[in-house]
């Protein structure tokens, strides 16, 4: 890879010598007359014209792919306050889809049909009905620790949701949620071969949704961290088989899943050791400067094959309808271990070979690898440093490690790559850090812009990186776009790493929310449809749907106040294309596309019913509304397919009482 790029670079900046002065590679006489003027008119005058530089020109030719060509790389990335997920080329930075998760989406008609609208509506909490999310962390699925292609977890920290996405065509099937936490951030983090998804509380709570007055917060609030069972061959959540365990009422912060040599534990950082609860205006020091006082912080290390088994065992609580592993079994059957990590951690990452992990503070200028083998040991030896105030042993700090990295002001999260390599985000400083593993030395930083959050390598969390780009989430964009007012978006960067220094290639703003973590994996290991097959595919059920609509038998059919419509859609026209119903009627629409064509999509829309549907080639959809008013009301075809588009539309005629 590094000699490509040698061989590459050197070539790229060569022929934009060349270029520059009017000439081909090999000199005077490499190009004809007649070559030179076009030569010098494109890439050289508009070099100049631009104020370009040849690490410009090197960058674009990078990250430029021509017409019709694809990414061998895709990211995922959350759509923080939208609700979504954002698909992403790499390296060509275009943004290819967003994917309806926990809110409605209009151009798929995500939120719209009964189907997905009560996916959504499976995600309410309380009774009630949630109109926004605030994903953070997506999780591919994994075999044997790779990236396998099929699924995509993301949660919601907000609101305490996790949901699945297919990847076979790129749509959210299922949404749990449970009223033992209030939030999560922890998560999703998924073990290697994908047994589980973790969420992992954040601000802790009484469980179960009670109330207890802060007061009482050391004795009555906690944390958790839900194993959430998937079972693959249905692509679901099975809530039923899945499980938690009580967690002292500390901040959990982010989860990574051990691998190989560590695979059966997870590491889950924490900070609010203080258990401080704010109180500004009860004459209480804010919660932001309580919880910032202690030197170190707890990483959770937790022996899940094992609290698995105690979990089966029945030694459990049943919370909220969820079985809970209460703390004191917790710590009785040795499930639950700390060690100290210096202050306010945010990433914990495990290396690529399942033997170590790297944990960085906020308020602290290193990155500390601790070693899963020595922790292992302290374990079975029972060598302790002390216990927390709730009884769990705490591991000494210098006997967990095998060292520190200097790195800089404010680490936070850390990617691998395939030689040996790490890179650490570097908030207060905006930089990435590339550093050693082997001798946990710092290599070079590059600067980003700007207080860069997460960052995400290709594969770059898994048994296998695949180094090649770095992408840098942040959190600012000051003077980095035009002017669009005083919200501005973040800014992705893109960043090449498989060359003998790091090289700023793209920035791409993305003005959909705050996105928080992403994951990128090879292209080629997703396989996904074109097209449903057979006709009547409901991506919600994962199967035909019992009310697929096939051509000749359309139709209208009336059962007291209900209507039930049977269309179909195909280039370029509804049948029916008239629809007569009475003032309060309840309608059922059920709409088929009978393409077989690729990208053949169609909408359907009407007007003042909130009815907006999008159907690809050959999906059914179904979607009921009440016709409140009298009135006529066009309906028509949203998405461009054919010359006579305009024409594919219809009447809904709602008819006095």
């Amino acid at each position: 890879m590094n000699a490509f790029y040698t061989g590459f670079r050197t070539f790229t900046l060569v022929a934009a010598a060349a270029l520059w002065m009017g000439c081909g590679p090999q000199g005077g006489g490499g190009a004809s007359d007649d070559l030179k003027p076009a030569m010098t008119g494109s890439i050289a005058a508009v070099m100049q014209e631009r104020g370009l530089t040849e690490a410009d020109a090197l960058a674009a030719v990078r990250t430029y792919t021509p017409t019709g060509g694809r990414d061998p790389y895709l990211l995922f990335a959350s759509g923080g306050h939208a609700g979504h997920v954002v698909v992403i080329g790499v390296p060509s930075m275009r943004i290819l889809k967003y994917i309806g998760v926990f809110t409605p989406e209009p151009w798929q008609g995500y939120g719209y049909g009964d189907e997905t609208t009560a996916l959504i509506a499976s995600g309410d909490r309380y009774g009630k009905s949630l109109t926004w999310a605030d994903t953070h962390h997506p999780a591919l699925s994994e075999t044997k620790g790779d990236y396998d292609g099929e699924f995509l977890f993301i949660n919601d920290k907000a609101n305490a949701r996790i949901a699945v996405i297919r990847l076979s065509d790129y749509t959210t099937s299922q949404i749990v949620t449970s009223n033992l936490i209030e939030s999560d951030h922890g998560s999703t983090f998924v073990t290697p071969n994908t047994e589980y998804v973790i969420e992992g509380s954040q601000y802790p709570a009484p469980l179960g949704g009670g109330y207890a007055p802060l007061e009482e917060y050391n004795d009555n609030y906690r944390g958790a961290v839900i194993f959430w069972k998937f079972d693959r061959a249905s692509g679901k959540i099975v809530p039923e088989q899945s499980w938690a365990m009580e967690l002292p009422p500390y901040m959990q912060d982010l989860a990574d899943a051990g691998k190989l040599v560590s695979d059966g534990w997870i590491f889950m950082n924490s900070f609010n050791t203080e258990r401080a609860t704010g109180g500004t205006l009860e004459g209480e020091p804010p919660l932001e400067s309580g919880a910032s006082q202690n030197d170190m912080d707890y990483l959770h290390i937790i022996d899940w094959r094992k609290a698995e088994a105690v979990a089966n065992s029945g030694r459990t609580n049943t919370i909220v309808g969820m079985r809970v592993i209460p703390l004191d079994v917790t710590i009785e059957e040795g499930l639950l271990h700390f060690v100290g990590e210096p202050k306010s951690p945010h990433g914990v990452d495990v290396t690529p070979d399942g033997r170590e992990m790297v944990i960085s503070g906020k308020l602290d200028t290193h990155g500390t690898v601790y070693s899963f083998e020595k922790i292992k040991k302290l374990i079975e030896s029972k060598t302790y440093a002390g216990k927390d105030p709730y009884g769990v042993p705490i591991l000494p700090f210098e006997e967990s490690i095998r060292g520190q990295v200097e790195i800089g002001l404010g680490p936070l999260h850390t990617q691998f790559d395939g030689d040996g390599n790490a890179y650490t985000s570097v908030f207060i400083e905006s930089k990435v850090a590339k550093w050693s593993l082997a001798d946990l030395k710092l290599i070079e930083k590059i600067p980003v812009h700007y207080n860069v959050g997460h960052i995400a390598t290709v594969e770059g969390d898994t048994v296998s990186p695949d180094g090649t780009y770095l992408v840098s989430m942040n959190k600012w964009a000051i003077d980095r776009f035009n002017n669009v007012g005083p919200l501005l978006p973040q800014n992705f960067q893109l960043i090449g790493i498989d060359g003998p220094q790091m090289q700023l290639l793209y920035d791409l703003p993305i003005p959909l929310g705050e996105p928080h973590y992403a994951q990128i994996i090879k292209a080629d290991k997703i396989d996904s449809v074109e097209i449903y097959t057979p006709i009547g595919y409901n991506p919600v059920l994962h199967a035909t749907d019992p009310l697929t609509v096939t051509a000749g038998k359309e139709r209208i059919e009336r059962e007291g106040d209900e209507v039930h419509v049977y269309m179909t859609a195909v280039r370029s026209h509804f049948t029916p294309d008239t629809i007569r119903v009475k003032e309060g009627d309840t309608v059922h629409l059920h709409v088929t596309n009978v393409e077989q064509a690729k990208d053949a999509t169609h909408g359907f829309a009407i007007g003042a019913h909130n009815v907006n549907l999008s159907l690809e080639p050959g999906e059914h959809a179904n979607v009921t509304f009440v016709a409140y008013r009298a009135g006529v009301y066009p309906f028509y075809c949203t998405e461009f397919c054919s010359a006579l588009h305009l024409e594919m539309a219809g009447y809904l005629l709602v008819e006095p009482r």
